[in-house]
């Protein structure tokens, strides 16, 4: 019974020590997540409003042949940007993102192009070497709070690889797999085609960006020095820029994630200690009563041999 009870103890207190592990989490990630909603705010409608320029831009553009929003006659190669976190214990979140890229990698794979992973954060790193796949290019380190100088870094080989050759290791397309920030109860694995960008006289400066501007009058473009090197300076930007907002978007859901994660394993706790309390309490009676019982059987005894004698 001694030892049954000093068990019951010794896991209270791991579970106490846990509990303050996971709630300390939760109110870091509590503390963080104001600051990453403040730069998804500010971030988002410089992409939305670069998106649009870039698609106005092209859509007054005549018989424009760039780079930036022509469809290649053949797509053998497709980049994947899978954006995950560095850290564990934030629920399902990195799980439903490489879910996603799986299901992605396949279809595009069904439709005869090959898939060149570009991996962000260390869960996707493990689950590809663990595996035993190809990487393309991965960067670690920055999930939690990613910079613009990130975002470029990442930009810029993208574009480098989409301006090469098939044989030369250039890429036809550009697939970004990311969590979208929608609130703290809800956030969406959502995939998107960086490029090439897709234009449709325009629209996508109205109701697809969600601004709900639809039906306003689109300006007209004249380009200086020529349509060609105006869209060259825009595709950077344009990649950066939105690269930059989906790293900001996953970096909100993963802190938002975590936190939910963390409450959920302190109220696990609590209901943990509860249970081994009331169970302590039960062996620690039943061994207040057996130290009665045997008390008394020792009485019993005592007095049966004075008795006798």
């Amino acid at each position: 019974m001694a030892g049954e009870l000093r068990a019951y103890r010794q896991q209270i207190r791991s579970v106490q020590a846990t509990k303050k592990i996971t709630r300390a989490m939760e109110l870091i990630a509590a503390s963080r997540i104001v600051k990453a909603q403040a730069a998804v705010r500010a971030s988002t409608p410089y992409a939305r409003a670069l998106t649009r320029a870039v698609s106005a831009a092209a859509s007054n553009s005549n018989d424009l042949e760039h780079p930036l929003i022509t469809e290649k006659a053949q797509v053998r190669r497709a980049a994947v940007l899978l954006c995950s976190s560095d850290r564990g214990l934030a629920g399902a979140y990195s799980a439903n993102v490489l879910r996603e890229g799986e299901r992605l990698t396949t279809l595009l794979r069904e439709e005869g192009k090959e898939v060149a992973p570009y991996l962000v954060g260390r869960k996707a790193s493990g689950y590809y070497r663990f595996r035993r796949r190809t990487v393309t290019e991965e960067w670690v380190g920055f999930s939690e709070s990613p910079q613009f100088s990130d975002a470029k870094a990442i930009g810029d080989r993208l574009v480098e690889d989409f301006g090469k050759e098939h044989d030369e290791g250039g890429v036809d397309e550009i697939h970004v797999v990311y969590t979208h920030f929608v609130s703290m109860v809800t956030q969406e694995v959502r995939v998107v085609r960086l490029l090439p960008l897709e234009v449709v006289e325009g629209v996508e400066t109205s109701s697809s960006a969600g601004d709900g501007g639809g039906g306003e009058l689109e300006p007209l473009y004249d380009f200086e020095p020529g349509p060609d090197e105006v869209l060259d300076a825009l595709l950077p930007k344009y990649v950066n820029s939105r690269i930059y907002n989906c790293l900001l978007q996953a970096s909100a859901s993963e802190l938002a994630a975590r936190q939910r994660a963390m409450k959920s394993a302190t109220d696990n706790a609590d209901e943990l200690v509860k249970k081994l309390t009331r169970l302590a309490n039960n062996a620690r009676q039943a061994e207040i009563t057996q130290e009665i019982t045997e008390i008394v059987g020792g009485a019993d005894a005592l007095a049966a041999s004075g008795a006798d004698r």
